[in-house]
């Protein structure tokens, strides 16, 4: 700062006697360098002018001194974890520029912790059922209270399996945060993917008494894909419609090419999602009430189809269904 003031006053100074060289070369050239009269009149312009000039620069630095430490000063803030301060956008136009910069990072900060504590209070929130349930239940079996059969241990089981579920969600999410996440592509023939993925659930179909269908076009190219991804994407998305799909319901999945892409659609007869949860879907932790997932599933399945290359949109209307369709590119 000091560097800068320096700078300026040197400047101020150059320029004040510059003009007065100026001044003494005219009068020089007109042949009045030697009327006292003048001369005094010149000197005391120069005098006024330096001093006019001096002052003028003098309040610009105090000016820009001030607005400079009013940034550091917000930027002693942000040091702190204060993600709210902002500074004044006013005075030239290059100190305006700076101030807009340092306001938007400092919404962006702020943006990020938000996101990183709901984050937490998510993950702890989805990790204290599942603990509880194999806490509860191990210490009723060694307390005596309840026998050490199957029955009795299948809740530590189920629960033990949501966990793995979660800690592999939460994996492949942070792989994505950090655009780690590696995919193993190869061509992928959609219609062999998609019955391997179905004949997976037909048990779970068939115990909620809801029917699957697939429409596989018969000419569809392969895909470039990683498989497991793709396949987990897919059964994600089955899993979720036959969930939501009551007794005598259908979930229907259909591919077809477009252009230089392959639209994968998986439909249901559901009760639909809520209008206002429907912009939200893919977001992480956002579920319906009485789901009983992560709210992972669907923001995991985006990150994947995304990574891809491809695109994942939903749409829905309660009591009639839900829609989703994603988009892969055709193998070159």
């Amino acid at each position: 700062m000091w560097r800068f003031g320096a700078f300026f006053l040197g400047a101020v100074l150059i320029t004040a006697m510059v003009g007065t060289v100026g001044v003494w070369l005219v009068a020089n050239a007109l042949g009045l360098v030697s009327s006292p009269p003048l001369l005094r009149l010149v000197s005391i312009a120069v005098v006024v002018l330096g001093a006019l000039a001096l002052a003028s620069g003098g309040r610009a630095f105090r000016r820009m001194a001030t607005r400079f430490g009013d940034l550091v000063e917000a930027a002693s803030r942000i040091e702190s974890g204060d993600y709210t301060v902002r500074v004044a956008e006013r005075g030239p136009g290059d100190m305006r520029a700076v101030s807009r910069a340092f306001n938007a990072m400092s919404a962006r900060l702020e943006a990020t912790e938000a996101r990183r504590r709901t984050f937490l209070a998510d993950v702890t929130h989805e990790l204290r059922t599942p603990l509880s349930i194999i806490r509860g239940q191990a210490e009723a079996i060694g307390d005596g209270v309840y026998p050490a059969d199957p029955g009795h241990v299948a809740p530590i089981l189920d629960a033990t399996t949501t966990l793995e579920r979660l800690v592999e969600d939460l994996g492949t999410l942070a792989l994505s945060e950090t655009r780690s996440l590696v995919l193993a592509r190869e061509p992928v023939d959609l219609a062999v993917l998609v019955n391997s993925t179905l004949s997976s659930l037909t048990a779970t179909a068939e115990a909620a008494e809801v029917r699957l269908d697939e429409d596989i076009a018969a000419d569809l190219p392969p895909v470039e894909a990683d498989p497991a991804r793709l396949s987990g994407v897919l059964r994600n998305l089955l899993a979720n419609a036959i969930r939501y799909t009551p007794a005598g319901g259908s979930v229907r999945v259909t591919a077809q090419r477009s252009g230089d892409q392959v639209i994968v659609e998986v439909r249901d007869t559901g009760a639909g999602i809520a209008p206002e949860l429907l912009p939200r879907v893919f977001e992480r932790f956002v579920k319906g009430p009485g789901s009983t997932g992560s709210g992972l599933g669907l923001a995991i399945a985006q990150d994947i189809v995304q990574a891809h290359g491809g695109t994942i949109e939903a749409t829905s209307q309660e009591g009639k269904g839900t829609t989703v369709r994603f988009t892969l590119p055709i193998r070159a």
